[in-house]
C-alpha cells in the first residue's frame, strides 16, 4: 500500500502521495469484518467517487475521523522519535550564527532538511490532534 519506500510525502499543504495514505488509513482504521468486506469487493477501486475525487489536504486532514486521527498522530510521533534532536534544538542552531558557520555546507544543508521535515511533521500534530 505504501510503495517501495514505505512512507509518506507529506507538504505544507497537502498529502503528496495522498492515494497511498488515504487507503492505508482506510484499511488500519477497519475493523476485522470489515477488512474481509473491503477485500472481498470487485476490487480496491471500488471506492465512492467522493472519496476519489477528495484531496488530503491539510483541512481535509483536520477532519479525519478519530481512530485515523490518532493513527496519524502516533505515527507522526514515532517518526519525530526517530531523529536525534528535537525541533528546537535545530532552530537553535540555525539561531546561532557562530555554532551554524562552524558547520559544513554539508551539514548546513542537512540541518535545514530536518528543521524543515519536522516543521511540517509538527504542523501535522497540530491538524490531527
Amino acid at each position: 500500500m505504501v510503495g517501495e519506500e514505505g512512507a509518506f510525502v507529506l507538504g505544507w499543504d497537502e498529502v503528496l502521495t495522498e492515494e497511498e495514505l488515504s487507503v492505508t488509513l482506510k484499511v488500519l482504521c477497519m475493523s476485522e469484518e470489515e477488512f474481509r468486506e473491503y477485500k472481498e469487493q470487485d476490487g480496491w477501486e471500488d471506492d465512492s467517487e467522493e472519496e476519489e475525487n477528495s484531496t488530503l489536504s491539510n483541512e481535509a486532514l483536520s477532519r479525519l475521523k478519530a481512530p485515523c486521527k490518532k493513527l496519524l498522530y502516533d505515527s507522526v510521533l514515532l517518526t519525530l522519535e526517530s531523529y536525534g534532536s528535537d525541533l528546537k534544538a535545530e532552530q537553535d542552531l540555525l539561531n546561532n550564527k557562530e555554532a551554524y558557520e562552524k558547520l559544513s555546507r554539508r551539514e548546513q544543508q542537512a540541518l535545514h532538511v530536518r528543521y524543515g521535515q519536522k516543521r511540517i511533521l509538527h504542523q501535522l500534530l497540530e491538524l490531527v490532534r
